[in-house]
């Protein structure tokens, strides 16, 4: 099985910064991508940012220029930084990831979730 284990979140004034961390862990043969998502109360899970194994990358309009997704393949962990926070960026974080099984013969993709990380932005 696969785990996904974040870290990082917190609580930070406007206009600061914070780096969240997600690492998986488990049997499985490698990678395609991985991201992260966010949920307000009330509102519906959004894509933040979501990188390729190979470096890809895309990010929701609200976070262009404000924060970076980076991946450690040897590490099997994502990061990412968020600069110039704002209120808005309030929500839980939840790491996903696609990550490839080899089995008797055949590759087979898993949609994976970690359980998430509470990012509030506030004075």
């Amino acid at each position: 099985q696969v785990q996904l284990v974040e870290s990082g979140g917190g609580l930070v004034q406007p206009g600061g910064s914070l780096r969240l961390s997600c690492a998986a862990s488990g049997n499985f043969f490698d990678i395609n991508y991985m991201g992260w998502y966010r949920q307000a109360p009330g509102k519906q899970r959004e894509l933040v940012a979501r990188i390729t194994s190979g470096g890809l990358t895309n990010y929701a309009d609200s976070v262009k220029g404000r924060f970076a997704i980076s991946i450690d393949n040897a590490k099997n962990t994502v990061y990412l930084r968020m600069n110039s926070l704002k209120p808005e960026d309030t929500a839980v974080y939840l790491c996903n990831a696609d990550i490839r099984h080899y089995s008797d013969g055949y590759y087979y993709t898993g949609d994976y979730w970690g359980q998430g990380t509470q990012v509030t932005v506030s004075s």
